[in-house]
């Protein structure tokens, strides 16, 4: 009786519709937990896992959960990633290396951008019309790199990638709610921009406590949380539960309002209008979600002097980012 329990509490029952998800890259220490709690979403009928090695072995501990989803794990080949691919409604990407103390996002680079361009070519060949969401770092690069492959296919929906950024609004809420004494679930933090350091604007302003914009040490939390939790594990891996959660709850999010549900909102890097005018093609902000994944990008809103500043430094470093991810496909296309 305890999953059940659990289910309840982290996900609302739905499953009208029968709905495939595959993670790329389960075997990870983010790829293990996010599996697993997709597996505890009563939306999630199939559930698709495929790694370098180990897939097979997280799917039979996994299918062991008593849920009603189905579990199987894909061998390491061409043909059974393309099974694994085949047919699903959502992919996530948490494949990569993970950072170790001392390295940014931007240092996982080369390893992770060769590793997402081949994933995100066999996701344009076999599931062309998923959402897929991406979580291998750094993210600010990693999209770019799927859109230019996808674009390469004659593919590219823009509706459908998403870069998931749903970690940074957690945090700032968690953060918030220890220096508020709240409950973590009230704070409504929206967080724009990027997801690596500078790039990572959170709008306290927008928020119930205004005052916090001026906190330059709590602004600093959000923005490099993830160095916390590297430099916690010593050596030993990065944020990879709470990320899993993070992109646990983004894919319900989709699933929900594929499945009907309206006013489904997230914040997430996609292919975004709000900045173009700069040469920022993406970016990350409140995305409104339905059936054929963005349904609406919803503005940034109404910022103060300190945030203002806060995204003169995000543009500079999320230009660079992009079209790094750009460059690396023009330079090296996918095979």
């Amino acid at each position: 009786m305890f999953a059940p329990r659990i289910q309840r509490r982290m996900f609302s029952a739905s499953t009208r519709n029968l709905s495939k998800v595959t993670v790329l890259g389960a075997a990870g220490g983010i790829g293990q937990p996010l599996s697993l709690l997709l597996k505890m979403n009563p939306r999630v009928t199939e559930l698709a896992l495929y790694d370098i090695r180990g897939g097979p072995g997280v799917a039979a501990d996994i299918s062991h959960v008593n849920t009603k989803s189905t579990v199987k794990g894909y061998n390491p080949t061409p043909t059974g990633l393309a099974q694994a691919l085949k047919g699903s409604d959502i992919i996530l990407i948490p494949a990569g290396v993970p950072r170790k103390p001392g390295m940014t996002r931007d240092d996982l680079f080369n390893t992770n951008a060769s590793i997402v361009r081949d994933l995100a070519k066999a996701a344009a060949e076999a599931a062309p019309e998923a959402n897929l969401l991406i979580i291998a770092n750094p993210v600010n690069s990693t999209v770019p790199i799927c859109a230019e492959v996808y674009k390469a296919r004659g593919v590219y929906n823009p509706k459908r990638l998403f870069g998931v950024t749903t970690l940074d609004v957690v945090r700032a809420s968690r953060f918030v709610s220890e220096i508020k004494g709240t409950d973590p679930k009230d704070e409504e933090i929206t967080v724009v921009g990027g997801h690596s350091g500078v790039t990572i604007v959170p709008l306290f302003s927008q928020s119930k406590h205004p005052d916090l914009s001026a906190n330059a040490e709590l602004v600093n939390r959000v923005q490099f949380g993830g160095d916390e939790v590297v430099k916690a594990k010593d050596g030993a891996g990065s944020a990879t539960l709470s990320m899993a959660m993070a992109g646990a709850r983004m894919a319900d999010s989709l699933l929900r309002a594929s499945q009907g549900e309206k006013g489904v909102v997230e914040p997430t890097f996609v292919d975004s209008p709000l900045y173009k005018d700069q040469g920022i093609d993406f970016f990350s902000s409140r995305v409104e979600l339905g059936p054929n994944g963005v349904e609406k990008i919803l503005p940034v809103g109404e910022v103060d002097a300190h945030e203002q500043k806060l995204l003169e430094a995000c543009f500079g470093d999320l230009k660079k980012n992009i079209e790094k991810g750009v460059a690396f496909v023009a330079a090296n296309p996918p095979m």
